[in-house]
């Protein structure tokens, strides 16, 4: 009886690493030694650098110069600006008397104490499709919960942080220097620009115009389809200027929506909307509880002993968190604001680099340890 054997071809390994140094783990590799000497060396030459960055970081942080008022506080009647409800509307006062002079851009920002816009919950309560002009869209409104819907009227924009605005009114009294020059407040460029450009857009089917003159003929409030408005104040210009503005009746499905110059009349204008640069730094939230956040900036040099003084309109309570509330007026250097804590933190870190390096010196000087020393390893004999 004859047995049959199949014979099987080998086949050539298809899936075989290129033969090259890389694939094959073959380059050539450099393992630095740690020597003593240059340890040393990098502790003292980094510690020197740290120390020396600090040093002029705490330089220029002595001659920025930081005006700061608190001028609402929980459960403190006395607070020049206390309100126990929101919205309430109780206008206060505010001077600085400036020490020295300051140098423009010289920064106006109020400050939040112990409000969290770093809950999770709250950071993801928005819905940026409809931040872009996407409109009422069911897509991404889940986020939006629980201030998604005001009984059958829709929330535009919705969500949290949206509707928690930072609604206070600071207006800084304009006034004429001994140069002759008009000291006014910015409150444009106070935004990201790329959150200005692409993140915030007035809803699909949103149209307005701006007249130049209240008197324009070409602004004809006759037309079904627009209607005049109050003349709104420009406080882009400066000085600022008042011109007519023109918008649709009607924004998209504005009878079952409440837009944002609805919910907050006093602060957005409806040719604004969601573009209006105050909403667009306070949607941008703070990484921890207490946070300064940017209202304005002065592009003009302030002398000595000038008096600043500030009309605030308090419309944002702080009463329901235990908060308070702060105006901030400040110079700015190459590292920011003033900030004591920067340039401490280096020279610190600095002098731990060099302590430790002394000491790394000591014991290499009296008790040095050769390289490659048999007698500090350990041999590992094996009993039989």
């Amino acid at each position: 009886m004859t047995e049959n054997t199949n014979s099987t071809t080998e086949e050539k390994p298809v899936r075989r690493p290129i033969d090259t140094a890389i694939r094959q783990q073959r380059m050539n590799a450099w393992q630095p030694i740690l020597d003593p000497t240059y340890v040393i060396g990098a502790l003292i030459v980094f510690g020197a650098i740290f120390v020396a960055t600090g040093v002029t970081i705490q330089n220029q942080n002595s001659h920025l110069v930081e005006l700061r008022q608190v001028y609402d506080e929980y459960n403190n009647g006395d607070s020049l600006c206390y309100i126990s409800k929101a919205n309430e509307g109780r206008v206060c006062n505010i001077e600085f008397k400036v020490p020295t002079k300051l140098e423009p851009p010289i920064m106006v920002h109020y400050e939040i104490c112990n409000f969290y816009q770093n809950h999770r919950k709250y950071v993801k309560s928005r819905d940026d499709l409809q931040l872009r002009g996407a409109g009422n869209s069911s897509q991404g409104q889940g986020n939006c919960d629980p201030l998604r819907k005001l009984g059958n009227v829709t929330l535009n924009p919705c969500g949290l942080i949206a509707n928690t605005f930072f609604n206070d009114i600071i207006q800084l009294s304009s006034f004429t220097d001994s140069a002759g020059r008009v000291v006014v407040m910015n409150e444009s460029g106070i935004a990201w620009q790329s959150d200005v450009e692409h993140k915030f857009k007035q809803p699909l089917g949103f149209v307005s115009e701006q007249c130049t003159s209240c008197d324009d003929a070409d602004c004809n409030c006759d037309s079904g389809a627009w209607s005049c408005t109050t003349p709104f104040q420009d406080n882009t210009t400066s000085p600022p200027t008042c011109t007519k503005y023109f918008y649709p009746d009607q924004y998209p499905d504005q009878g079952n929506t409440q837009y944002l110059f609805q919910t907050y009349p006093k602060i957005i204008n409806p040719i604004e909307g969601v573009t209006n640069q105050h909403f667009i730094v306070w949607m941008r939230t703070a990484a921890l509880p207490n946070f300064r956040k940017l209202y304005g900036w002065i592009n003009t040099p302030i002398e000595a002993n000038t008096t600043l003084r500030f009309l605030i309109e308090a419309n944002w309570e702080v009463q329901s968190f235990k908060g308070t509330k702060a105006l901030i007026v400040s110079t700015n250097g190459p590292f920011g604001g003033k900030n004591p804590f920067l340039g401490r933190i280096f020279w610190i870190v600095g002098i731990i680099f060099l302590v430790v390096a002394v000491l790394f010196g000591i014991k290499h000087t009296f008790r040095p340890r050769k390289l490659g020393d048999p007698r500090y390893l350990r041999a590992h004999v094996k009993q039989e």
